[in-house]
């Protein structure tokens, strides 16, 4: 599924989508940006609470198919905009990390 329909469909709100035909192949959830760096695989959706520009990067290295801020995490206009020149997609959800994980994986197996 495209993160755009993924987005759509599990009422996630895109702040950043450059990139909607991007394919969702899995999850991977953590906040330790050199963890994520090594464990975050290819077309992952990526759960944090981390909102420095630092995310941006760690998103494109891994390839994952977008961030998804957790718990109504805000980025800075400054990140956004870094996002969107490096075609990373980012979406926000009021839910904690935990329930944002339920919810997909009530779609995605």
């Amino acid at each position: 599924m495209t993160i755009q329909n993924f987005a759509k469909q599990l009422e996630f709100k895109p702040l950043c989508m450059p990139s909607p035909e991007k394919e969702v192949e899995g999850v991977y959830i953590g906040d330790l940006l050199s963890w994520v760096m090594g464990k975050a695989e290819s077309g992952n959706v990526w759960i944090t609470i981390m909102s420095n520009i630092n995310i941006v990067a760690v998103a494109a290295l891994t390839d994952v198919s977008a961030i998804l801020l957790s718990e109504n995490v805000e980025l800075d206009a400054d990140v956004l905009k870094t996002a969107e020149s490096k075609g990373i997609n980012i979406l926000s959800t009021p839910l904690s990390t935990y329930e944002s994980a339920a919810k997909i994986a009530g779609v995605i197996s």
